[in-house]
């Protein structure tokens, strides 16, 4: 079978055509390779959790801590991230209660 041959009987069977499509009359095939599915925001939240993985490992010692009255031992990455989710929360209220502010004016 000749390269000629190949093609017509690719195009007929509709397994593809010389030009990449999915033979006579049928819609170009999508490319779905691996650069389609990895976008910039996939792969900074892919470095950022390995990031993330990194840190918690790095610091799993306990650390003391104190508020107020009670004294507590945990793990720093615990400590910080609780920190870090309350800090999200007063955020999301400051950002919420300005705009309720800028509503009832």
């Amino acid at each position: 079978m000749d390269g000629g041959e190949r093609e017509r009987v690719n195009v007929m069977s509709g397994t593809g055509g010389p030009d990449g499509t999915g033979g006579v009359g049928a819609p170009p095939q999508e490319k779905s390779g691996m650069r389609q599915r990895m976008t910039p925001a996939r792969i900074t939240v892919l470095v950022l959790g390995v990031l993330a993985l990194i840190f918690i490992f790095e610091n799993t010692h306990s650390v003391r801590i104190r508020l107020l009255i009670p004294e507590v031992t945990m793990p720093l990455w615990g400590a910080l991230l609780i920190t870090f989710v309350i800090g999200g929360l007063v955020g999301i209220y400051a950002q919420f209660a300005r705009r309720r502010r800028r509503r009832n004016r």
